[in-house]
């Protein structure tokens, strides 16, 4: 996952949201942290950037940690957030033009769980923020339309 992104990769070249209307949700700012399959432990830090946009750092506690701008959008009755990754911490840059990711989220307690945009179902290659809309209408009912969640434990420190 860690090249570009929440574990999949930067998959999109087009935005659905090109300036960010929605305010944020606060419930979701802070450092938060889960377990992977191996073991490790991983870290999301989602800062405010102003009252519409979030920064976001995955994995936070990593040298190869990714740097992201991040909103709340709505389409096909969904509200997502759009990523757009846009560099490192090491300070590289995206080699390519799929920066865009976007996700649902949910929280129950101190527990936010994550699910990326499944790229199976909603194909990478749009060429339009309108054709990026009308897959996920018509795919908005599919169980596959997201990947399996990530959940992270809030961190109090």
């Amino acid at each position: 996952m860690l090249a570009c992104g929440l574990l999949a990769g930067c998959e999109y070249t087009v935005p659905l949201v090109t300036a960010p209307r929605m305010e944020i949700d606060k419930s979701v700012l802070g450092l938060w942290q889960r377990t992977t399959e191996d073991g490790k432990t991983e870290q999301l830090l989602v800062l405010p950037l102003d009252k519409n946009e979030y920064l976001v750092s995955y994995p936070s506690d990593s040298k190869e940690g990714m740097f992201a701008r991040a909103c709340l959008c709505r389409t096909a009755g969904l509200t997502l957030v759009q990523l757009k990754w846009f560099g490192t911490a090491e300070g590289k840059l995206p080699d390519d033009n799929r920066v865009y990711q976007f996700a649902s989220y949910s929280m129950t307690g101190d527990k936010l769980t994550v699910r990326l945009l499944n790229s199976d179902v909603v194909n990478k290659d749009v060429a339009s923020k309108k054709e990026l809309a009308k897959s996920i209408a018509a795919n908005k009912d599919n169980p596959k339309l997201f990947k399996e969640g990530m959940v992270f434990s809030k961190v109090n420190k």
